[in-house]
């Protein structure tokens, strides 16, 4: 049983103690309403068994959500020292229940840090977000889910679907390993400073297997030659795969006329078999 959450000093409160101000070198935006970062919390499920993981906590205003929720193991991963005080103080709280752990989130394996099952809660600093996605994605089984809030621009990626305008190699790879979900969009306002544009709290949650059989090298090489002409005819723009293009097309039943952000994630995944076939 979770004991009844403690009395706090108000975010802004410590926020003026410590005299902490966001860095937007670093990504920060400070989301203080209460209201969204208990949404936020709510969203991610029990958060009663395991471990859960928070990136670049700042003052500590989710933190202190993810904890009221019934958090039972929060560790949470800062870079910037100036947070640190204000973050003891929250874990001298919490006896035992959040675990801060200093240093970059790139360099850190999230897959290692604690018991599962784990999971990911984060507003994320937005100049390393898609970095640290495509790192996770890299050992996703290790997750139960991830909640994030993203720019609403990398959202419409994540989520896009064929023949749209935000469709691209991360909507592939991200649909390929994960089920994602739009949550909710949070506007600038709700953050100190206000950020420039909207953000949006999306859900992935880990497929079983992967959506269909390919070769992950062979996936991201497919899509990155693909994407990077992607107006041209296929025919033209995997030339750079250094293969004969029109066999590879017709080993995956694709014609050579199509265009990259025609293609389904399954089409992408025969064309990565037809690759690998080929012995890369």
């Amino acid at each position: 049983m979770i004991a009844p959450d403690p009395q706090l000093p108000p975010l802004r409160e410590v926020i003026a103690r410590h005299g902490l101000s966001a860095r937007r070198a670093l990504g920060q935006h400070f989301l203080l309403d209460l209201n969204l970062t208990a949404r936020i919390a709510r969203a991610a499920g029990d958060l009663d068994r395991g471990t859960v993981i928070e990136i670049g906590p700042g003052p500590g205003g989710l933190t202190r959500a993810l904890l009221a929720a019934g958090a039972r193991r929060l560790i949470v991963i800062e870079r910037d020292e100036r947070f640190l005080a204000a973050l003891e103080e929250l874990a001298a709280v919490y006896s035992g229940r959040l675990e801060l752990l200093p240093g970059d989130a790139l360099e850190i394996d999230a897959a290692a840090l604690g018991e599962p099952p784990r999971k990911i809660v984060a507003n994320l600093p937005y100049n390393i977000s898609t970095a640290l996605l495509l790192l996770w994605l890299e050992k996703i089984q290790a997750f139960e889910s991830l909640t994030l809030m993203f720019q609403k621009e990398v959202a419409d990626r994540l989520t896009a679907r064929p023949r749209s305008k935000d469709y691209g190699r991360l909507s592939v790879l991200t649909q390929w390993l994960t089920e994602i979900r739009r949550l909710f969009d949070v506007p600038p306002r709700a953050f100190t400073p206000p950020p420039k544009v909207t953000s949006t709290v999306v859900q992935l949650i880990p497929r079983p297997e992967p959506l269909c059989p390919a070769d992950k090298g062979c996936l991201e090489r497919i899509t990155a030659t693909a994407f990077g002409q992607r107006r041209k005819m296929l025919r033209q723009s995997l030339r750079p795969l250094g293969r004969d293009v029109a066999a590879l097309l017709a080993a995956a039943g694709i014609p050579e006329t199509a265009r990259a952000e025609e293609l389904s994630v399954e089409q992408f995944c025969a064309l990565a078999r037809a690759l690998a076939a080929t012995g890369r």
